[in-house]
């Protein structure tokens, strides 16, 4: 299905992202980003910025560190939760089993990133 420009937000480009590495995108009222994207293996996974353990706690300690060191899984600063890369799923932690929310991302032929624009959730349409 193919997505006007109109409904989606243009992140970055594909090259701006390394592989093994995360990066923050679309700050919110509190200064922190809302979502955030992974490269693993030259593959992207978006995911937003909130831990399930606590609503919407942000996951990252500082700006784009969403890795832990050794850069294999997620990691929620607050408590130290880990998560899967790749499928969001907690796999040490508080929120043991339950999983980060899925961002859907587009990536255009000449490798721009976008999603589609967040709604939020709290306010009325």
């Amino acid at each position: 299905m193919s997505k006007s420009a109109s409904q989606c937000h243009f992140l970055c480009h594909i090259d701006e992202i390394e592989n093994d590495s995360s990066k923050g995108f679309i700050e919110n009222e509190n200064g922190q980003d809302a979502i955030f994207i992974v490269k693993k293996n030259d593959k992207l996974y978006g995911w937003k910025n909130a831990c399930p353990h606590v609503q919407g706690a942000p996951m990252a300690w500082r700006k784009d560190q969403y890795l832990n060191t050794q850069k294999t899984h997620l990691t929620c600063f607050a408590h130290g939760a880990l998560f899967e890369p790749t499928t969001g799923l907690c796999i040490q932690g508080p929120c043991l089993g339950k999983t980060l929310e899925k961002v859907e991302l587009f990536v255009s032929s000449e490798g721009v990133i976008s999603i589609l624009e967040l709604k939020n959730k709290n306010k009325e349409s």
